[in-house]
């Protein structure tokens, strides 16, 4: 009888013990929600290849993490942030999804992480580029993985304003994004020892920037920027090449252009052109080999937002698979304590404020004689270490600093 009794008590224990260990996974299923652009403006730079990058990682990783199986769900968020908060208060609520990824526009992006924060759940951002989201509005559970409006603003406006280029004209996003970003960008101009000699703002996705343009144009400003996105910026700088703005000594800078658009354009209307990126896909091997992958699956070249989330969610795996549980404040903390070395990023860091450092780079678009195909599009003007390219720890208002 005491024997049997023994035996009973140990295999109650046991079955406790792995129902222990069975629970620090949720659910039973690590869930993944990528919340993007499928539609609109922003849709080459982020849409259906930000959802292939993640599936490429998930299926690289063996689609299972700590022993579970690893989902993937998308949805298009339509740039308006009613729509993507209902459909992640849903994906938190009812669809158990434990992390939601990307999340292209920054006034979408904004209220997503505040509601990932009250939900105790985890927001890795890719496509929103707003410094705010690790400034004044950071949280302990997002983390902006792949470029923001101070790094692109610092990295291109110190190098223009150095080589002479310090009388800034603005067209602007009228949106979270594209006031941070030119809100950024002016404040670098001014301590590099420019001037800004006025803005214009336009609505998201506009079609006619001819009254914008001719602003710009009268200002006599050596720069034009556009500190806007995705069609807004190609509709902006094809108009541009009409109104001869470049052929009458004005030097265009796309604040935020990626290679999906500058593909679109041509390298003959885009000649010249200066670009901040953190990614280029003929860098080295590694982004070669990536690439080569990822067009083969999506029918272009990454952009630096589908490369760093493929990145990103390598990470996430990674970081669940070390401590055996996908608890949001727990896997936050491995993911911070974790330097990333990939082909996205090496000596990567994640800090406190939730900004994921690693270095960007300045670009100039090849002159149509230099381009030896299709995509043969960039070559380097500098690389800029992340702890020079991004705001420093203590400048950015984010209440986690201490």
């Amino acid at each position: 009888m005491h024997k049997l009794w023994t035996a009973i008590v140990a295999s109650f224990a046991m079955a406790a013990s792995c129902g222990a260990a069975q629970a620090q996974i949720s659910d039973d299923v690590v869930k993944i929600g990528v919340l993007t652009d499928m539609s609109s403006l922003y849709a080459d730079a982020t849409g259906k290849g930000s959802l292939a990058a993640v599936e490429m990682a998930v299926a690289d990783y063996g689609a299972k993490v700590a022993g579970k199986p690893v989902q993937v769900v998308a949805a298009d968020h339509q740039n308006k942030p009613d729509v993507g908060v209902n459909i992640a208060r849903n994906w938190y609520d009812n669809e158990k999804v434990d992390a939601i990824f990307d999340v292209p526009t920054s006034s979408v992006a904004l209220p997503i992480s505040a509601l990932t924060r009250e939900k105790n759940k985890i927001n890795i951002n890719s496509g929103g580029g707003s410094s705010d989201i690790t400034g004044v509005a950071c949280s302990p559970n997002t983390v902006h993985w792949t470029y923001d409006t101070y790094a692109l603003s610092n990295v291109a406006g110190k190098a223009m304003v150095k080589r002479g280029e310090d009388t800034w004209f603005f067209i602007t996003a009228d949106y979270a994004f594209g006031q941070a970003l030119q809100r950024d960008a002016a404040n670098v101009v001014k301590e590099s020892g420019g001037k800004v000699l006025g803005e214009v703002r336009h609505p998201l996705n506009s079609s006619d920037f001819s009254s914008f343009l001719l602003q710009a144009q009268a200002s006599k400003a050596k720069v034009v920027a556009l500190a806007n996105a995705g069609g807004d910026t190609t509709n902006a700088l094809k108009q541009a090449a009409e109104f001869g703005l470049t052929q009458g000594g004005q030097k265009m800078i796309a604040l935020l252009m990626e290679i999906t658009d500058v593909h679109s354009l041509g390298v003959k209307a885009t000649q010249g052109l200066i670009i901040t990126d953190a990614f280029y896909w003929d860098t080295n091997d590694e982004t070669r080999a990536f690439s080569k992958r990822f067009n083969d699956k999506v029918g272009h070249m990454p952009t630096m937002i589908q490369a760093g989330l493929y990145s990103a969610t390598m990470h996430y795996l990674k970081a669940i698979d070390a401590i055996k549980t996908d608890e949001a404040p727990k896997v936050m903390e491995q993911m911070r304590a974790t330097p990333i070395n990939d082909f996205f990023a090496k000596n990567g860091k994640i800090r406190i404020d939730g900004r994921m450092v690693h270095d960007m780079s300045l670009y100039e678009v090849k002159k149509p004689e230099e381009s030896k195909g299709e995509w043969d599009l960039y070559k380097l003007i500098a690389t800029v270490p992340g702890d020079e390219a991004f705001r420093p720890l203590d400048k950015g208002g984010c209440p986690l600093v201490k």
